[in-house]
């Protein structure tokens, strides 16, 4: 199926059933992928979008997870949600997308920030912010370092464990932890200006 075909658009069909969907899919029914692919499409871009900082390439990285999803559908157990299944392949695959790119010469792109001390502790500042100083987190979370980005995403956002980040990033939990102090660190450096 390709990735045109799957945001062809179709007639509307009665209230289906997600497992139903996940089935006659994994069947090879393309409606029921379709309603599938419409009911997850924007989480999935959201989390490809926040892992890449980079809107042109989350759209084309989602449509590669909904693709890589209906060509292995037929491997989905049920174990978990599909929509945990599909949040999974969608890590994977920015994560895969990354190492196969050959941009990254270790884990974690070592940026150098003068004059900033990644262990030093700057502490929430308590001040109330007035409208027109709010920072747009979405804008702030796209200006983190990569690696940074990638560990908040993943710890903040989606919830994983350092232990989990560390397997999926092929790293340790000390520099899962030391990535996500960096980026929260940076944040609010960034909620303070």
């Amino acid at each position: 199926m390709s990735a045109v075909a799957l945001i062809e658009t179709t007639p509307s069909s009665p209230m289906h059933d997600a497992d139903s969907d996940v089935a006659m899919a994994a069947r090879g029914d393309r409606r029921a992928f379709e309603r599938l692919y419409r009911t997850h499409v924007s989480r999935i871009f959201t989390l490809c979008a926040r892992m890449t900082a980079d809107r042109t390439r989350a759209e084309e990285l989602t449509q590669d997870v909904f693709v890589r999803a209906w060509e292995k559908l037929h491997l989905f157990r049920g174990e978990s949600s599909f929509a945990t299944w599909l949040h999974r392949m969608a890590v994977n695959v920015v994560l895969n997308e990354r190492k196969s790119d050959g941009r990254r010469k270790s884990r974690f792109e070592e940026e150098t920030d003068e004059g900033m001390d990644v262990h030093a502790d700057a502490g929430p500042s308590l001040r109330p912010m007035a409208p027109g100083d709010m920072l747009d987190l979405e804008a702030a979370i796209a200006k983190l370092p990569p690696g940074a980005r990638r560990v908040f995403t993943m710890h903040d956002v989606e919830g994983y464990k350092h232990e989990e980040i560390a397997g999926m990033l092929g790293v340790t939990t000390g520099a899962t932890k030391a990535q996500l102090h960096r980026a929260r660190m940076l944040l609010r450096e960034a909620l303070n200006r």
